[in-house]
């Protein structure tokens, strides 16, 4: 059967927010080209571990690999509006197809605005009564296309939220792009590098279509 591959991953740039790419040796200088690499943990489409905001929590090494691998439900709450609340009412008749062991992939189109001023300010997000639906429903994994699960202007909102999620190891990942080329069930990879001690990393996510 054949299959597509669709890439989920925003490009990681010099000068965006937290990175930094510069030589290191040069091929005609040294014979070979190196770079050095400054990431920030949250830089990009990136993963959170539970130590992000649970001090003590699981790291980034030893999230379960297996529930970022594997079937993943799209569904699509791209009608909400900029400074929203995503609720369990959004997610329409995909909700009954949500339940222990799901991924869901969150499609707003977001990822669109990614070079504009209102894309970190203005994103619609996850109410605090969806994430704790989500964990009554033992999911697996949440991605997005949106900068955070929660708003980054209201800090009690952003801790509540992903607390609510990482305290049930929901894995989370922010950032996605390209969710609108994608079916309602697509069999989806999104792995960390193994930093010890990590509180988050950027990865590199893919949709494979056709090989459900």
């Amino acid at each position: 059967m054949s299959h597509q591959i669709i890439d989920l991953s925003l490009p990681i740039v010099h000068g965006m927010r937290g990175v930094e790419i510069n030589p290191h040796t040069w091929y005609d200088k040294d014979g070979f080209n190196t770079t050095m690499l400054h990431l920030y943990s949250h830089a990009g489409t990136h993963m959170d571990a539970p130590l992000h905001f649970l001090n003590g929590a699981r790291t980034m090494d030893h999230v379960d690999l297996n529930k970022c691998v594997g079937p993943a439900l799209v569904v699509d709450v791209s009608h909400k509006a900029p400074n929203s609340l995503i609720t369990v009412t959004d997610l329409g008749g995909a909700a009954g197809r949500i339940g222990p062991e799901s991924r869901v992939l969150l499609y707003t189109g977001w990822d669109l605005r990614v070079d504009q001023p209102d894309y970190r300010t203005s994103f619609p997000r996850i109410s605090a009564d969806l994430a704790r639906w989500f964990v009554e429903r033992g999911i697996w994994l949440v991605g997005m296309e949106l900068p955070s699960v929660a708003s980054l202007q209201d800090r009690e909102e952003l801790r509540t939220v992903h607390q609510i999620l990482l305290r049930a190891e929901i894995v989370i990942i922010e950032c996605l792009a390209n969710l609108r080329a994608l079916p309602p069930e697509v069999f989806f990879i999104a792995t960390p590098l193994k930093i010890a001690g990590g509180d988050g990393c950027p990865v590199r996510a893919i949709a494979i279509v056709g090989l459900l």
